[in-house]
Parts: structure tokens; C-alpha cells; sequence
């Protein structure tokens, strides 16, 4: 498996108010001194927006982008047509960037990921419908499309997951954490349906504060403040097992180490992002 890099492990994120944001800079030199050469492209505003400015940012350091996150809001049939005009321009940058995958998220439509919409099924349609449509887009930039199974979105929960793997052809983005705190097990996913990951973001996550954000006794972003997500290996997701599921069944893409925290302010060398980035690196190499 190869590693790569992703914002979110450094606490920057699209959510408004999310937490204090780190500057690029020293996202991307910590990012390269860990030996990650590859990253993600990070939320809206992490690069800059003209492509070739960020290409050149990010090839200075030895670096490339590798993929993006894309949300967009494909169950609303009246808010379709300039959701899928959303994606073709994030779709565009990306690949003048050089990336080689669009990961897309379902969004609620929300500007946080605190509360998870359940589908009724005329917006199953729409969504079923819209995938083919994102793949098309993505194909005519020469990306490849894995759609992510995200807290607060409306592809969360297994029966989701299941509805998507069942009635489409979408590949996924198997995000450890996410589809953990979602009430379905990694291990599982990546045994039976192997044939079906393109993409996988690695993180671990702690069983209780997973269990309350399930259960919204506690919200997402609050949960992510009190470390929800850990390093791999030190959480209950079963990240060993899942890197061994995935070595064993040949996968050759990419393992994003994507441990989604957020600051309160700036960091120490107490709560330095880059340390634990650097533990789950090490994991991920001793177990893939």
C-alpha cells in the first residue's frame, strides 16, 4: 500500500468553525519531512485556487496531489444540475493539479456533518441516478471516482453503504474511521467487498465517543475535539486487521493516513499533529 498524506491529520477542514487552522506551509513541509510525498488537496482554500500556483507549491517541496474531497448534494433533483456543475469545476482543477481521483461525498446539504439524512426512496433515484453522471465528469477529466462513506452525510450508516454497493457501480473509498463510527465494520467491508475499493483513508477511532456520535448523544465535531479519531493502532477499529484484509487481496492504491482532529489553538510540541501523523505511518508500514 502506498501512504499518503491529507489537511485533516493537521486539523484543516472545510467545516465552518471547526478549529484553529494550520497554514499550508507547514502542513506541507511536515507532510514532506515525514517522507509523505503525496497528499490530498485538502478543503476549499488550502491551496490556492489557480491550479497551476498550487501545483508549483506543492512540487517545490517534492510533493503532489494526489486527490480531493468533493461534496456535493446529489439526492435533491432541484439542486442537481448545479451540484454537478460544482463537481465539474472541482473536477477540472484536480486534474490540472495532476491528481488522479475525485473522492466524492454525499452531502446533506448541511454545512456540518452533525446530523445524518435518511433517504427517502424518490431521493435514492435522484442519488443512484447522479452517479453515473459524477463518474462521467470525472472520466472526461481522466479521474477516477471512490464515493466516501462519511459521518453526517447521506451515505453513513451500513444500510446505506449496502443500498449504494448493491444498486451501483460506484467504487468506494473505504474510510476506516467513518464507516466505525457509521455501525459498520471496516474488516467486514474490506473482506467482502474488496473488488469494490479504490481509495482508503486509514484512521482509527475510539468505541465510546464513536458510540455517542452514533447515538447523537454527542456532536460529531465535539467528538472529533475529544479524539475520536486515534492514530493507528491505538483505537478499536481494527486497523491491523484491515491492512491485512487489504495486503492479502493485492490492493495497490493508496492509504490516505487521515486522522481528522481539531486544534483549539495553535500547537505545542505536546499536541503536535505531526507526531502522531508519524505514528500512524509507522503502523500502517509495519502492517500493509
Amino acid at each position: 500500500m502506498r501512504l499518503a498524506a491529507a489537511p485533516i491529520s493537521w486539523g484543516v477542514c472545510e467545516v465552518p468553525g471547526w478549529g484553529y487552522q494550520l497554514d499550508r506551509d507547514r502542513v506541507l513541509d511536515d507532510a514532506a519531512r515525514l517522507g509523505l510525498k503525496e497528499i490530498e488537496a485538502g478543503p476549499p482554500g488550502f491551496l490556492p485556487s489557480d491550479a497551476k500556483e498550487a501545483r508549483a507549491l506543492v512540487s517545490r517541496r517534492g510533493m503532489r496531489v494526489i486527490g480531493g474531497f468533493v461534496t456535493a448534494v446529489l439526492h435533491r433533483a432541484d439542486r442537481l444540475d448545479a451540484e454537478l456543475a460544482s463537481v465539474e469545476t472541482q473536477a477540472k482543477w484536480l486534474a490540472d493539479l495532476g491528481a488522479e481521483l475525485l473522492v466524492l461525498a454525499a452531502a446533506t446539504g448541511s454545512q456540518d456533518y452533525d446530523k445524518p439524512v435518511d433517504l427517502m426512496e424518490p431521493e435514492w433515484r435522484t442519488l443512484l441516478a447522479a452517479l453515473p453522471r459524477v463518474q462521467a465528469i470525472a472520466t472526461r477529466h481522466g479521474l477516477d471516482v471512490a464515493l466516501h462513506p462519511h459521518v453526517g452525510t447521506v451515505i453513513e450508516r451500513s444500510g446505506a453503504i449496502e443500498h449504494v454497493l448493491r444498486d451501483s457501480q460506484i467504487q468506494l473509498c473505504l474510510d476506516t474511521g467513518h464507516v466505525f463510527v457509521g455501525g459498520t465494520d471496516p474488516g467486514r467491508l474490506a473482506r467482502e467487498h474488496t473488488d469494490r475499493i479504490r481509495h482508503v483513508h486509514l484512521k482509527d477511532a475510539d468505541r465510546a465517543l464513536a458510540q455517542a456520535v452514533r447515538d447523537r448523544s454527542m456532536p460529531y465535531a465535539a467528538a472529533v475535539a475529544r479524539g475520536l479519531f486515534r492514530p493507528l493502532g491505538s483505537g478499536d477499529a481494527g486497523i491491523a486487521g484491515v491492512l491485512a484484509t487489504l495486503k492479502a487481496a493485492g490492493y495497490k492504491g493508496w492509504g490516505v493516513l487521515e486522522q481528522d482532529i481539531a486544534l483549539s489553538g495553535p500547537p505545542t510540541e505536546a499536541n503536535d499533529p505531526a507526531r502522531d501523523v508519524a505514528t500512524s505511518r509507522d503502523f500502517a508500514q509495519a502492517h500493509a
